[in-house]
């Protein structure tokens, strides 16, 4: 069995311990979301150290212990302030061969967070136009204003798992376990949408 195959089939075995009742979550009510709809979608909940994978309203796949940057999270950030940023994302781009096992890219900085960080003075009027001019050319978030970029959903690779379990230590990323990226990335694709809150 190929090891894409060994971690779908553990998907499936995760998903049969949702629909026993033994890992149980609810949509959060400050999600919006389509009743009926059957998107797959993630929240990742950095109260919880979690990452749950939805299947339309109901819960999947529940990831633990996750990690998130050094200096915790933060509704807007600077580029180097080592925060995770919180709110709504699509991945946007997969790096299979990373320095962190395995990447998986968010939209971020996203227009919105540009306006509040603009409207909050974390940014000034002349860096939200940089912004607005490098996202026009690019047709994508730029990744190298003032509010930083490069933030993404990743494993450990080469560090030490334990390290990982007991404290955050990302520059603002969201990392989990090898295994369980492995696993995320089977679940996900380019477009899937991710809330970080």
């Amino acid at each position: 069995m190929s090891t894409r195959s060994s971690l779908a089939a553990h998907a499936i075995g995760l998903f049969l311990l949702l629909v026993a009742g033994r890992i149980s979550a609810e949509i959060p009510p400050d999600l919006p979301f389509t009743p009926g709809s059957e998107e797959r979608w993630v929240l990742v909940d950095t109260d919880t150290y979690t990452i749950t994978v939805y299947q339309g309203e109901a819960p999947f796949v529940r990831l633990e212990n996750l990690a998130v940057g050094r200096a915790g999270t933060a509704e807007t950030r600077r580029r180097g302030d080592q925060t995770t940023p919180t709110g709504k994302f699509r991945i946007d781009r997969i790096h299979p061969e990373s320095n962190y096992h395995f990447f998986l890219g968010l939209n971020y900085p996203t227009m919105e967070h540009a306006r509040d960080a603009r409207d909050d003075g974390t940014i000034e009027r002349d860096e939200y136009e940089h912004f607005l001019d490098e996202f026009a050319n690019q047709g994508r978030a730029p990744q190298n204003t003032a509010l930083g970029g490069h933030i993404g959903i990743h494993g450990v690779g080469d560090r030490s798992v334990s390290f990982h379990r007991g404290v955050n230590w990302t520059d603002g990323c969201v990392a989990v376990e090898d295994e369980q990226i492995d696993i995320l990335a089977e679940l996900v694709d380019i477009g899937t949408r991710v809330y970080i809150r």
